[in-house]
């Protein structure tokens, strides 16, 4: 390479950050995504952009234009000596060399590195922001000096302090700039593009239980409700709602039409193998919208150590994505109320089976939940499953008297916040006990509001919120609490058919029907959206759509059974208001047979006399009911 040539490709280089660095001078910070350098990765050194990490950004604290200057110097201390400055085995051990360790002087490591050079990058990798470059405008100062000095032939090495360089120190001088106007290259690409790439939204989708037990898969389940539980606790950063991701549970996925149709920008996918005590977890990052992987990590652990897996994990994907965070915020994402992993282990179980919906998983799932509690007196989450396990029972489906289970779920979700009181579910259930048994209005909004500030991704507090601000009367902002729960959790039927719920309560009843139409569209056999639409479409007088949507549902729209009340009421009711007496008063007799052997709620039995229009015997009903 001649020296004329040597000349422009450096002017071209400049000239490149030279733009860049303009243009990131006007704003107070630089973008804060990582440098787009992985294939100048060593293999086997690291674990994608990790290496390239500031000491702020790992522990979490404020970034700034500094921090891109610092992975700038990465890049150029890689380029420079065919390695990088700090690497390890596992994320940790680089995390460690980051913050405490001193990087290996350019020089020993390539004889030829010009002094300059050797300072410029050791000023760049300054653990100290402030003694680091302060501004990307005196790098390129800088570097246009060393630039000078090349061509006047002034520039020395540390072997030659007073001598020209020989032809070979020259040639590798050479390649080393190239290399500089290769990096220059990437980062002006990279400065110029990263405030347009920022992920603010994520999707956990669930981990792969790759073991040979199918028993297991409660554990590769837990892992990635632990993850999202993590996440949705960071600030600025949309996370989905399990019951969405869960969606593609067991599912060959295309990156980025999931992500379209979950509306985020990026993907965590994981895997999670148990043999014997040992667990084997991997997970990924990957940027949707280039279908391109930002972050991967293997984890080798005890199967005590879940938790400690899910926190790592949730930890390296805040530091992938930038997030900033308070002292209060890193807290939140580092702890852990579990001392007892055995107990941890029946948690999972129970949050297992309170999923599945049903009078005897949920039993289940409270058998579970308490013996969490005898092995961890002290586990809030296992409480916060009681909580909501009772609430279901006595308020949510109403299968048992409120007066049995109502107070259970208020003592367990209090006792769960004497424990911690961050936990957003457990706020979540004590505002639904105040709202559905004290009707203590006040403070079921202050929990319910709680629940919202703690996590703001959690599609369940807002959905409950929903049912407050409609006993309230406050039908817009019940609406715009069921779109901010749809957003969250857009696949679920429960979670859209409620905001079809406010459509109805606030009568927008067109706009409620099109909303339960697309719940129905996820899950045509889940009969509480079947039955919502019917009753909307009662209230506009259109009595014969709604039997007919009554009958979608087959026999369950006629039986009456502890766990079908509200729906078989609800059809009485549609049947009182279409004049179809005899229908209605058959549906009555079944009720009253049931209330010789189990317990019925006279709200529903009340619901049929209203529509009869028996208005005496209604008000007979819900007084029963209100005693």
């Amino acid at each position: 390479m001649t020296k004329n040539g040597h000349a422009k490709i450096l002017d071209f280089g400049l000239a490149k950050v030279s733009s860049a660095m303009a243009s990131s001078d006007k704003a107070e910070t630089l973008a804060t995504q990582d440098v787009d350098a992985d294939h100048l990765t060593t293999p086997g050194t690291t674990f994608g952009t990790v290496a390239y990490m500031s000491p702020e950004q790992v522990k979490g604290k404020g970034l700034d234009a500094r921090t891109d200057l610092f992975s700038f110097g990465v890049v150029l201390y890689e380029m420079a000596t065919g390695t990088l400055p700090f690497r390890g085995e596992s994320t940790g051990v680089v995390f460690d060399s980051i913050l405490n360790r001193t990087a290996v002087p350019p020089v020993r490591l390539n004889p030829d590195v010009p002094p300059e050079l050797e300072r410029i990058v050791a000023k760049c990798l300054e653990k100290d922001q402030s003694l680091r470059y302060q501004h990307a405008a005196d790098i390129r100062t800088d570097l246009q000096r060393l630039k000078r000095d090349t061509e006047s032939g002034k520039t020395t090495t540390v072997g030659m302090q007073t001598s020209p360089w020989s032809r070979r120190v020259t040639l590798v001088g050479a390649i080393a700039f190239v290399s500089i106007v290769a990096l220059i290259a990437v980062a002006a690409v990279y400065f110029s593009a990263s405030r347009h790439t920022r992920i603010n939204s994520v999707a956990v989708l669930p981990f792969v239980n790759s073991s040979a037990d199918p028993s297991m898969e409660y554990l590769s389940d837990g892992i990635t409700e632990g993850v999202i539980d993590r996440l949705s606790g960071l600030p600025n950063l949309k996370v989905i709602s399990r019951t969405s991701a869960f969606r593609y549970k067991q599912r060959d996925i295309e990156p980025q039409k999931v992500a379209k149709d979950l509306g985020v920008d990026a993907l965590v996918t994981g895997r999670v193998v148990q043999r014997g005590d040992d667990l084997l977890v991997s997970a990924e990052l990957v940027d949707a919208r280039e279908d391109k992987q930002l972050w991967g990590e293997q984890y080798s652990r005890k199967v005590a150590a879940v938790v400690s897996v899910q926190r790592e994990i949730a930890t390296a994907i805040s530091a992938n994505l930038r997030v900033r965070l308070t002292d209060e915020e890193k807290s939140r994402l580092m702890r852990s109320s579990v001392t007892n992993p055995e107990a941890y282990q029946l948690y999972l179980k129970g949050r297992n089976y309170w999923d599945k919906n049903s009078i005897e998983s949920i039993r289940k799932g409270i058998q579970y939940f308490q013996q969490a509690i005898q092995l961890d007196p002290a586990n809030a989450q296992a409480y916060t499953g009681l909580a909501n396990s009772y609430n279901d029972l006595a308020g949510g489906m109403g299968y048992v008297p409120p007066r049995e289970n109502f107070p259970k779920a208020k003592a367990a979700a209090m006792r769960a916040l004497e424990i911690d009181d961050t936990l957003a579910e457990a706020h979540a259930a004590l505002g639904w006990v105040k709202l559905e048994y004290d009707w203590d209005w006040a403070n079921a909004e202050r929990e319910f509001q709680r629940a919202v500030e703690l996590d703001a991704n959690s599609a369940v507090s807002h959905r409950r919120y929903v049912t407050y601000l409609v006993a309230m009367g406050r039908f817009d902002e019940a609406v715009t609490e069921g779109r901010k729960a749809e957003e969250l959790d857009p696949l679920s039927p429960y979670v859209v058919g409620f905001l079809g719920y406010a459509y109805s309560a606030a009568a927008r009843y067109d706009e409620a029907i099109s909303q339960f139409k697309k719940a129905i569209e996820l899950d045509p056999a889940v009969p509480w959206i079947h039955a919502m639409l019917a009753w909307t479409y009662a209230r506009k007088g259109r009595y014969a759509e709604a039997i007919a949507e009554h009958e979608k549902m087959g026999a369950q729209a006629y039986a009456v059974s502890a766990e079908n009340q509200t729906i078989s009421s609800g059809l009485g009711w549609v049947y009182g208001l279409a004049g179809k007496r005899k229908e209605a008063t058959h549906i009555l007799d079944e009720f009253k047979e049931l209330s010789a052997h189990s317990y019925v709620d006279s709200y529903v039995v009340g619901v049929i006399y209203a529509g009869l229009g028996d208005k005496q015997r209604a008000f007979e009903e819900l007084e029963k009911g209100y005693a």
